[in-house]
């Protein structure tokens, strides 16, 4: 008899639901909220309210594309957090009563943790997957942490940001550059055409393993400032170079202090996750950073690298086969660490 579960994610603007059979992920749906594009980006109560609207046309169209009758479900995982506490509310509220008036079990799933083990979304029985120990670069627009990968439920942060996340980053000098929300795919288009080498912008000086990426916002902001009192145009003109700039003083910080992670942390496999982790850019350089270094890198769908429920279907799967189930009474969290 198969184990089917029925995942929820809903952390911030993006409602999601997917089903995994034996582990296999048999459907996966997301509705994304354009609503937020006007305010250059996510209004949690309009992100709450988008949810409550799209969460059961959703899971319907996940079940029904998956095949399966509501009757057949073992348990339902759902985000617990972190993310903004009313769209997980939404989520959370929803996996709790659906999972009551099925008379079965809830898994709740710690979003980063599915970020962390969405190289484990096999679609097929010869899908491969990461060897543990293996480290994971979790990059996205509220996080960038490396992380030492023992178990699914056995993680090691080994650095992290002490202010703002590369996708922040990403998005915030993509913001003052006119570019639409979320403005770090807009980075990643123009950076393909531009000159790396055109700009310098700060780069931190952070003891250990952790991350900054403050003053590289700082820097990149006084650079447009200055340039612009001199030319109304400057950006425009230079758009391109400006973008790859960025993108590869970005994509430096993070490899320094990943080269650092793997120098005091040997392994053989080496992933990356996250919404960050979609830049071209980004993984163009992650693979070239590992075959250097003879480490095997794991380098996601980009299906997989935004918010999605199949990471969280993945994650609940593996509670579930140890019998880590939820008490109904835990509520949605809005941060913690890996």
């Amino acid at each position: 008899m198969s184990t089917t579960i029925l995942a929820i994610e809903s952390s911030c603007d993006d409602t999601s639901a997917a089903v995994v059979s034996d582990g296999l992920l048999v459907s996966n749906v997301i509705a994304s909220q354009k609503v937020h594009e006007e305010y250059g980006g996510v209004v949690p109560e309009l992100a709450s309210r988008a949810h409550i609207q799209n969460i059961v046309p959703v899971v319907s169209s996940a079940l029904a594309n998956a095949g399966i009758d509501k009757s057949e479900l073992n348990a339902i995982a759902f985000t617990r957090g972190p993310g903004l506490l009313g769209s997980l509310l939404v989520g959370t509220s929803f996996a709790k009563g659906l999972a009551v008036s099925l008379g079965i079990p809830t898994i709740d799933v710690n979003h980063l943790h599915g970020h962390v083990l969405a190289h484990f979304i096999r679609e097929h029985e010869d899908d491969e997957v990461p060897e543990f120990p293996y480290m994971c670069l979790l990059v996205s627009g509220g996080n960038s942490q490396i992380v030492m990968v023992r178990g699914y439920n056995d993680m090691e942060i080994l650095g992290q940001t002490i202010d703002d996340a590369a996708g922040e980053a990403f998005d915030k000098c993509a913001k003052v550059m006119g570019l639409p929300y979320p403005g770090g795919p807009h980075i990643d288009r123009l950076a393909a055409k531009g000159d790396a080498s055109r700009f310098r912008f700060s780069k931190p000086h952070i003891p250990g393993l952790d991350y900054s990426f403050s003053g590289l916002k700082t820097s990149f902001l006084y650079t447009l400032r200055d340039a612009v009192k001199q030319d109304v145009s400057f950006i425009e003109k230079n758009k391109e170079d400006l973008a790859a700039s960025l993108q590869h003083t970005i994509i430096d910080i993070l490899l320094h202090k990943l080269d650092l992670a793997v120098r005091q942390h040997p392994v053989a496999h080496l992933a990356i996750g996250g919404g960050v982790s979609a830049n071209s850019g980004v993984r163009n350089a992650v693979a070239e950073f590992c075959r250097q270094r003879g480490i095997r890198a794991w380098i996601p769908s980009r299906a997989y690298t935004t918010d999605n429920a199949a990471m969280v279907a993945v994650a609940g799967y593996f509670k579930y086969l140890n019998n880590e189930f939820c008490d109904l009474s835990l509520p949605p969290y809005s941060r913690v660490s890996v």
